[in-house]
């Protein structure tokens, strides 16, 4: 099918997102074309305007339109707890979740050998320098993949003495035994406790 340039570049940009591929991607671009004044171009303007405010914290790594980002200068936050994630993404879920009021620090990855993901790529360093300022408890808030299972202990190692613990893993709310995975089982039956 011939199809403009712009179109088609349109499409290719939109098959990068996550989650789009090239089908979808075509389906999202024609979804904006037929839509252009009320969604394609309110769009491309937000977009324009996050390109040029958004700011990667000089802090934790959040990403917010003033740095240091509003959860760093929010001073009703415990700044000697230390929740550290992986990526942005993983901040905004526990964000969403409002179950934590201490302060983050994003790695920005996870140690992978495959990946060529090194210590060195990762923000450690930061970590370290804040942990120095007087934090008590770091939380680390790995994702349960073989990356965040093999960065964890890492971190465990370098940071020394300072309490870290982590989240726990296992059986999940409203979760039914049959429908989970063996390494979600085993994780949760090692992590049991009394009632």
């Amino acid at each position: 099918m011939a199809i403009g340039s712009e179109i088609e570049r349109l499409i290719q940009l939109l098959a990068k997102l996550p989650g789009l591929g090239p089908r979808s991607a075509r389906r999202a671009a024609l979804a904006l074309l037929k839509k252009r004044d009320t969604l394609l171009e309110p769009l491309s303007a937000a977009l324009a305007d996050a390109a040029g405010a958004i700011k990667t914290c000089e802090v934790c790594g959040n990403l917010d339109t003033a740095s240091p980002c509003a959860i760093c200068t929010d001073a009703r936050r415990d700044p000697h707890l230390l929740c550290v994630v992986e990526d942005v993404a993983d901040l905004w879920a526990l964000e969403r979740a409002a179950i934590f009021r201490g302060r983050y620090h994003v790695l920005g990855g996870a140690l992978s050998a495959l990946d060529g993901v090194t210590p060195e790529r990762l923000n450690v360093g930061g970590l370290l320098a804040r942990v120095k300022q007087g934090v008590d408890e770091v939380i680390l808030a790995m994702n349960a993949t073989v990356e965040g299972q093999t960065t964890a202990p890492y971190l465990m190692d370098v940071l020394g003495d300072i309490k870290v613990t982590r989240l726990a893993h296992g059986v999940p709310v409203g979760g039914e035994l049959d429908y989970l995975d063996e390494g979600t089982l085993s994780a949760a039956f090692k992590a049991r406790r009394a009632l």
